[in-house]
């Protein structure tokens, strides 16, 4: 079947909003996307060429449709008040409170697995990487890593965190991204006084930034 007519952009946002609410019971599984298919009365080859690793592709679908969120919170957001770690602790809030804690649990299981590894990290290397543009930041050398990299740790813990936190609004996990932020600061601080030596910058100028998402740390193969 040609796609030259197919609207993959629509039909895959239809599948995802067929699939969510059987994630909860079945997760981002087989079953799940072929009950998504059949929601939709959309043929099933015609599906396999919108999403060719079936809810895979979706699943992935959900998280950047978190992302989109959050970005749209951070435009509308004043943060001209704000400290610099507190924007990104409210990016990171945006963020977690763009999902449904149950479907990033199923989502979470469905990156554990080995073939799925690559694309979970790489998910996470473009969020934190969205929330760096968005908050400015436009570094091309080694410190485009550092702050992903360190960004990371905090949104993976954070994420941990929170898909186990029962406490009224999150506030606990709120609290646990607070401390979370203030070790990346810290990071920041440390970082600045050890490219006070010599021989470091010279060491590190010759590491760039990847030039697309295609190129993010953890890219995927098929």
């Amino acid at each position: 079947m040609k796609n030259d007519h197919i609207d993959v952009e629509r039909a895959r946002s239809e599948l995802l909003a067929a699939i969510k609410p059987h994630v909860p019971f079945d997760g981002w599984s087989e079953p799940a996307f072929k009950m998504a298919v059949s929601d939709l009365g959309l043929d099933p080859g015609l599906a396999r060429v919108v999403c060719p690793r079936g809810a895979v592709d979706l699943a992935v679908a959900y998280h950047r449709e978190g992302d989109a969120e959050m970005l749209r919170q951070l435009e509308a957001a004043d943060l001209s008040e704000l400290k610099f770690r507190d924007r990104v602790a409210l990016a990171v809030r945006f963020r977690l409170e763009a999902s449904d804690p149950e479907l990033v649990r199923r989502g979470a299981a469905l990156f554990a697995l080995p073939q799925n590894t690559t694309t979970g990290s790489k998910l996470i290397w473009e969020t934190c990487d969205k929330i760096w543009r968005a908050l400015g930041d436009r570094s091309e050398d080694y410190n485009w890593y550092s702050k992903r990299l360190t960004l990371s740790g905090v949104y993976s813990a954070t994420v941990l965190y929170w898909m186990g936190d029962e406490s009224e609004d999150h506030a606990e996990t709120w609290e646990f991204l607070d401390r979370r932020i203030g070790d990346v600061m810290q990071f920041e601080k440390v970082k600045s006084a050890a490219m006070k030596l010599p021989i470091l910058p010279k060491l590190l100028s010759g590491i760039r930034a990847p030039r697309g998402t295609q190129d993010m740390p953890g890219k995927e193969t098929r």
